[in-house]
């Protein structure tokens, strides 16, 4: 029987026991299934596009890039009940507020520390929230691990230590990354203050470029995942879920916006 064939990227070296894990469910299950593992998204996206995969595990960059290239044909078939309405959040020092002569409102600030160059949580999106405020401003990157879409902490946590050293006038991330940031003893509480939330916006998914009763069996066998499977249970943990839910694509509109705003 011939395997369905799914890519994804590797940001971490979690990523492979959770795939392997994977796998092994599917299996259990009758389905036939491999995992092909990315350096970088863009890869990943060309390999669906030449035919080479069944399914992408998609970062929200790679879906549009992908369903830009095949309208017709791209379709979001699963995604975490996790990736559903998240925000991201700029950040100022607290003794930034009023009366304190420095940063009050968003066209106060000059320069605005974000993650890696691709990543919409912490670049993308609140660049453009910004702009929507009226500020103008100097962006420094923090290039880490491009090509991976800002799926990882790394740039973000560095845009958070150049606001904490007086860097920048401001951090862009994640709001779960910031609230992670503060449980982890990065900041002191108190010590900064949200300038800005964007509004909601879906992350990843998995993309289906075809119609057949394996890629089917798939997404079934996925949603039906569950979090009182002892078995399975680890794996949701590591994927960070608790439930698969059907993909949607309207939670995407913010980021193709963000995506056509930013600067060629």
């Amino acid at each position: 029987m011939t395997a369905i064939v799914l890519g994804a990227v590797a940001y971490d070296a979690k990523v492979v026991p959770i795939w392997e894990g994977f796998k092994a469910h599917f299996e259990s299950h009758g389905l036939a299934f491999d995992f092909v593992l990315y350096s970088n998204y863009e890869r990943q996206v060309a390999a669906q596009l030449r035919g080479e995969l069944d399914l992408a595990w998609n970062s929200p960059l790679a879906w549009i890039q992908t369903q830009r290239a095949a309208p017709d044909r791209a379709r979001a078939i699963a995604m975490r009940d996790t990736d559903r309405d998240l925000t991201s959040v700029v950040l100022v020092r607290a003794g930034s507020g009023p009366g304190s002569g420095a940063v009050q409102t968003a066209a106060d600030l000059r320069a605005v520390g974000v993650g890696a160059a691709d990543s919409p949580q912490a670049t993308l999106i609140p660049l453009l929230a910004l702009a929507d405020a009226g500020a103008r401003v100097e962006v420094v990157h923090h290039d880490v691990l491009v090509g991976k879409h800002g799926d990882h902490v790394g740039g973000e946590r560095d845009a958070v230590v150049a606001l904490l050293a007086g860097m920048v006038d401001a951090a862009c991330v994640l709001d779960a990354n910031r609230l992670a940031f503060a449980r982890d003893g990065l900041f002191a509480p108190g010590e900064l203050r949200v300038l800005l939330q964007t509004a909601p916006y879906d992350h990843c998914n998995v993309t289906a470029l075809t119609d057949t009763p394996a890629i089917a069996r798939f997404r079934e066998l996925l949603l039906a995942m569950s979090y009182d499977d002892p078995v399975v249970r680890p794996l949701l943990d590591m994927e960070g879920l608790t439930r698969w839910l059907p993909g949607r694509t309207s939670g995407y509109a913010l980021l193709e916006r963000a995506v056509d705003a930013r600067p060629r």
